[in-house]
């Protein structure tokens, strides 16, 4: 049943346009306050997409890392050494965009920068910083058909780690391409956190050696394992809260009193979760509570809507908003390239 589910929804078009719609939806709400969006934009459930519908970096680096995974496995099997190269291309091109004008994150900025050269890239990589920008673009990740646990595990936190090397941001990115693969699969929104949590008890003490290489020698950790452990407790942290948020919920509240502003990589996870979780049949309703929000509400809905395309497929998004969002060829192609 769910394969049959899996095979007619076009789960990576659903996905994809999701996210690019949320970011799109709520980029003019970030860094606002909710009674001062509530005043620009009306009540929140009616929201409106934005004429024209530009996205942020969120969405722009989300396709780099969808690009960089499509050369990979176009060589091959998809392996460390196979997947660094066309990401980090992918990333540096990008830096140097004149369409990366979207108020990036310094973090990003900062490590794309410095991949821009000869040096490993664990020297690039920012080791402090567990910013929300590692997992609002694994998406993809968790869309490629066919890949194994340690193949999807590997590729997500090395995708973060390019650029934020905090084990924080590697396993809530893990976490996220781990949800988006879930749902794609048929499981059920209600379930959906006790997985998360089983799958972080699981790969607490795991660190991915070959896709990471010493990463963690630019810690203060005196283990690898001591160093990936730190991520994973704080992403089982966060999604003990976010089982809590779910229960106690108001829909009108602003999601981010619960679960976080999502300006970090676990908070972010569980922001966008909670919008998703708390309208699992009503996607657009879940974009709208995300942008109607205090925290990075452009982040915050991009990963609702990556969750909420993942489980309903392309046809969750109104058709109006889908014919008119910035970047729709490039993500109906990647998308197409996947549920296929």
């Amino acid at each position: 049943m769910i394969a049959a589910r899996t095979t007619t929804k076009q789960a990576a078009t659903g996905s994809l346009v999701g996210l690019a719609l949320g970011d799109a939806l709520g980029f003019p709400t970030e860094f606002n306050s909710v009674p001062s969006i509530l005043a620009k934009c009306g009540p929140w459930r009616e929201m409106e997409l934005p004429q024209p519908a530009f996205v942020t970096d969120d969405t722009q680096m989300t396709l780099a890392v969808g690009r960089g995974i499509r050369t990979a496995m176009d060589r091959g099997v998809l392996a460390p050494a196979r997947l660094t190269r066309p990401l980090r291309e992918e990333f540096v091109d990008w830096y140097h965009s004149p369409e990366n004008n979207r108020a990036p994150g310094r973090t990003c900025l900062v490590a794309c920068r410095l991949l821009d050269g000869d040096r490993p890239w664990q020297d690039a990589s920012q080791i402090g910083s567990k910013g929300c920008g590692a997992n609002m673009r694994v998406a993809p990740v968790g869309l490629v058909p066919g890949l194994s646990e340690e193949q999807r595990a590997g590729a997500a936190q090395l995708q973060a780690a390019l650029t934020h090397g905090h084990p924080t941001a590697l396993a809530a990115s893990d976490l996220t391409a781990r949800a988006v693969y879930l749902l794609t699969q048929g499981a059920e929104p209600l379930g959906l956190i006790g997985l998360l949590r089983s799958y972080a008890y699981e790969n607490r003490s795991r660190y991915h050696e070959k896709w990471l290489g010493d990463l963690w020698t630019r810690s203060q950790d005196p283990s690898p394992q001591h160093f990936i452990q730190r991520g994973w407790d704080e992403c089982l942290a966060a999604l003990e809260r976010l089982a809590a948020a779910v229960r106690t919920a108001n829909p009108e509240t602003d999601p981010c009193l619960l679960a976080g502003a999502g300006w970090i990589a676990e908070e972010a996870l569980t922001a966008g979760l909670l919008c998703f979780l708390l309208f699992p049949e009503e996607p657009v309703t879940a974009l709208r509570r995300a942008a109607c929000s205090s925290g990075d509400s452009d982040s915050i809905a991009c990963l609702a809507g990556a969750f909420a395309g993942a489980h309903l497929g392309a046809g969750a998004w109104p058709k109006e908003w889908a014919e008119r969002i910035e970047y729709r060829s490039e993500l109906l192609t990647l998308g197409a390239l996947w549920d296929a």
